[in-house]
């Protein structure tokens, strides 16, 4: 156990926390938690009431924005994303203005697919079954193989926007897979801090990190045989969670049908809480990060999946990331302690 006094600073005093998988710092203000709100509240979101909305471009049969039909799915279905950030037929080309560092720009190739998680419109992962949700784990497996395979392919992001505070163009539930030539900046920046502890530990910095937060139990927000829920001790958003596999695996197809069972069981549970914080429909950005697909071994990536929810402190006050956040870095003042406990007491309820 850690000594009052420290847990007691931590708690009542600004302080910072390294995130070592980013190799960043966040400042934590818990001093701040009474100050009163007169900024911006947003409208309470109300989950969607019907089975099928003949309105909804995402329901099966009907035509979409761009024309095309989405076919009548009875599962878990994909379709190429008709507005696509990446286009598969890019050159790779270099651009370097005046060939002095500065003005450099890149021609960057991609597959942009739409993956909706259920033909029913007023379903959301938490209220699927365990279940509903392995096969859209099965389906998420399935593209990062096929994608993954691509040499033209170096990551697989897969991620949920949920709600309109999150820029969800649509409620029905869906997700996205983005498949890109080069590698994002979130995972540049996860690798070199995973490979930089390896190199200085010997060991996996995410086995390393989840064996210690499953032996204080205090960030703990569900667990299960195989997965973890945790809110991260550097969490920078006030309930951010991250899950982690017991098992060190890399990736969605290097994991077994009972841990897939367990990340469907997980992502259920961690969803469902969140409904329950503040009784209304909780609205995230969810992503999965897997080890890269860039043909290099990897043995210091652990698979995880972060879940950003933007809820401050009611259903109605957003955090927004702003000021000192934009111009400095990383900022929270409800302590990830709290947070952890406020959403195992969500848990809680029936």
């Amino acid at each position: 156990m850690k000594p009052l006094t420290q847990s007691v600073w931590l708690a009542k005093s600004p302080h910072r926390r390294y995130n070592p998988l980013k190799q960043e710092w966040v400042l934590v203000s818990p001093n701040r938690t009474q100050r009163p709100w007169q900024g911006q509240t947003e409208k309470t979101a109300e989950p969607a009431g019907l089975q099928f909305d003949p309105e909804c471009y995402l329901c099966p049969g009907n035509v979409r924005a761009g024309g095309a039909r989405t076919d009548v799915y009875k599962s878990t279905y994909v379709f190429e994303n008709d507005y696509a950030a990446l286009k598969p037929d890019v050159p790779d080309l270099t651009v370097d203005e005046a060939a002095k560092g500065l003005l450099i720009a890149e021609g960057e190739s991609g597959v942009c697919r739409v993956i909706c998680f259920s033909p029913r419109h007023d379903l959301t992962l938490a209220k699927m079954s365990v279940g509903e949700i392995r096969a859209v784990v099965d389906v998420w497996t399935e593209q990062s193989v096929e994608l993954g395979a691509s040499p033209d392919i170096r990551y697989v992001q897969i991620f949920e926007n949920r709600g309109a505070m999150m820029g969800a163009s649509n409620p029905h539930p869906h997700g996205q897979v983005w498949a890109s030539r080069s590698l994002p900046n979130e995972i540049v920046a996860e690798q070199k801090g995973q490979a930089a502890y390896r190199a200085e530990h010997g060991n996996c910095l995410l086995c390393a990190y989840r064996e210690l937060e499953m032996g204080l139990g205090e960030r703990v927000v569900a667990s299960n045989e195989s997965f973890v829920a945790v809110v991260p001790y550097w969490a920078v958003w006030p309930f951010e969670v991250m899950v982690l596999p017991v098992r060190h695996v890399a990736d969605l197809q290097s994991m077994t049908p009972a841990e897939r069972d367990g990340l469907a069981e997980i992502l259920k549970t961690v969803t469902a809480t969140y409904d329950k914080v503040f009784d209304t429909p909780f609205p995230y950005s969810m992503g999965l990060h897997p080890q890269p697909c860039d043909g290099e071994v990897h043995p210091e990536w652990h698979f995880h999946a972060h879940f950003y929810p933007p809820l401050l402190r009611s259903a109605t006050i957003r955090k927004f990331m702003v000021g000192f956040e934009l111009l400095g870095g990383p900022q929270r003042d409800i302590t990830p302690e709290t947070a952890a406990e406020m959403l195992r007491q969500a848990g809680l309820k029936s």
